[in-house]
């Protein structure tokens, strides 16, 4: 019990019983609370500042952790190297880990990203003034991958204009081995361009779609409102997820997902920026085999044991006994 005498304020404690309050605690607590605004900052600031282009390094833990994960459930899916591309960026600390990454992919659906930046660079108005129909039209594009919506946009801009806009912006180069090429009207015969990389119709690589969603994150992917107008877009919270590949993984966990997935045949793709607690990330994978969904929700139940941070406050001292 505190002496009749002393000025310091009492705090209640278990059963009721009452204690002074310690001035060691008190700058304890202080200390905890500054170091995590402090933290979330300049987190957040260095995020901003952060490039992610052909010379960016990964961080060898997370890497071997990557490859070590990879590993084993290639081994779990009978799968061979070729069959799997990986990219995984921790906002939080901004570690990187990539393998395969600048190897060009046929990519399903994933490259509609690519008629999404073509038609805001094309529309610079539609960063801030969007009508209700295209809206969800570019919602339905991107959320649940309608092939009739992607045609329709693409046909409206022009395949060339969009890949001009994607080159423009950095999203291809031939000489680092591809990136995001759209060189075909999703669900419709005719008009095709070829990659050069590789002559895909469709086709991405880790690095740009890494890239990317970093950019949009940033608010720096065409400008701040058209970047925030495009994320807007990607949530669609109007239209339903599919809730399989990484979505099937991360069930129960309680995050924020914005997505897009890619299935055709046995190339079954996802691409993700997952935020919640004690974690932000984005998480792509490329793959080419009949079990390549399984391996994907694996992969992203896993994943995310491994970056989400419960950071730890200082250790308080011990009160006297």
């Amino acid at each position: 019990m505190p002496r009749e005498d002393d000025p310091r304020p009492p705090v209640k404690h278990r059963c009721g019983e009452t204690q002074p309050i310690r001035p060691a605690l008190c700058h304890w607590l202080f200390l905890a609370f500054t170091l995590s605004i402090c933290g979330c900052a300049t987190r957040s600031t260095t995020m901003h500042n952060y490039t992610l282009d052909y010379s960016t390094p990964v961080n060898p833990n997370l890497q071997s952790r990557l490859e070590q994960l990879d590993t084993r459930l290639r081994t779990q899916y009978n799968m061979a190297q070729a069959e799997t591309a990986i990219g995984l960026l921790d906002l939080q600390d901004l570690r990187l880990a990539m393998i395969h990454p600048d190897r060009e992919e046929y990519a399903a659906s994933i490259p509609k990203i690519g008629i999404l930046l073509a038609y805001f660079e094309l529309n610079p108005d539609a960063a801030s003034l969007l009508d209700a129909q295209t809206r969800h039209e570019l919602g339905e594009m991107i959320k649940i991958s309608s092939n009739e919506m992607a045609a329709k946009y693409s046909q409206l801009l022009g395949l060339r204009q969009i890949q001009g806009v994607l080159q423009r912006n950095g999203f291809y180069d031939a000489a680092h081995g591809g990136g995001i090429w759209v060189g075909k009207h999703y669900g419709v015969s005719g008009e095709r361009y070829g990659s050069p990389v590789a002559d895909n119709s469709h086709a991405a690589t880790v690095r740009q779609l890494l890239r990317y969603y970093l950019l949009i994150e940033q608010r720096r992917l065409l400008s701040p409102a058209a970047s925030s107008m495009m994320r807007r877009i990607f949530e669609s919270p109007d239209i339903p997820h599919d809730p399989n590949k990484f979505l099937k993984g991360l069930d129960g966990q309680g995050t924020d997902v914005i997505r897009k997935s890619g299935t055709w045949e046995n190339w079954l793709h996802d691409s993700m920026v997952v935020n919640g607690r004690g974690r932000h990330y984005i998480l792509v994978a490329l793959t080419r085999h009949p079990r390549g969904d399984d391996y994907l929700t694996d992969l992203a139940r896993e994943v995310d044991k491994f970056v989400t941070i419960s950071a730890p406050l200082p250790t308080p001292p011990s009160p006297n006994p």
